[in-house]
């Protein structure tokens, strides 16, 4: 593993493949994932850089692991459980597990964020239709969810 992964263009890094965020789906849309750091050596932790194009939206999910983020690129409008947040450029923004969110882009630019998770953990749950009415009782999380 390299001790220094040089930055060859903004937001891209030299020998890391800029990957589909997911499968096929219709719950996201713009999404692209870098996988920056894969853990070993002693951490057992990976850091991956996210891009959500203007207009897209990332799942609205949750796990039982946590995600430690923060934006590195534009801004963003961020649910986290029942409240919609707004970030900047380095903001940071935790989600705890079994808290359900989603990143979308605020502005005309794209979103960029450096999100740090444990190598070792679930697939993400997406809401069934009674968690989405739950969800969608607040009429400012209603008015933010792409799902």
């Amino acid at each position: 593993m390299s001790a220094h992964v040089r930055q060859t263009a903004p937001f891209r890094w030299d020998g890391v493949e800029v990957k589909p965020y997911k499968g096929e789906g219709t719950h996201f849309a713009g999404v692209t994932r870098q996988l920056l750091f894969a853990g070993g050596e002693g951490l057992a932790c990976e850091l991956r850089y996210f891009e959500v194009a203007p207009g897209g939206w990332s799942s609205l999910e949750r796990h039982h692991h946590a995600h430690a983020v923060m934006i590195v690129r534009g801004r963003a409008r961020v649910l986290v459980g029942d409240r919609v947040i707004d970030a900047a450029t380095h903001d940071l923004v935790r989600v705890p597990p079994l808290t359900w969110h989603q990143f979308q882009p605020a502005g005309a630019g794209p979103l960029g964020f450096l999100c740090m998770v444990d190598c070792e953990r679930d697939r993400p749950e997406r809401p069934d239709p009674a968690a989405l009415a739950t969800l969608r009782a607040d009429p400012a999380v209603a008015a933010f969810l792409k799902a």
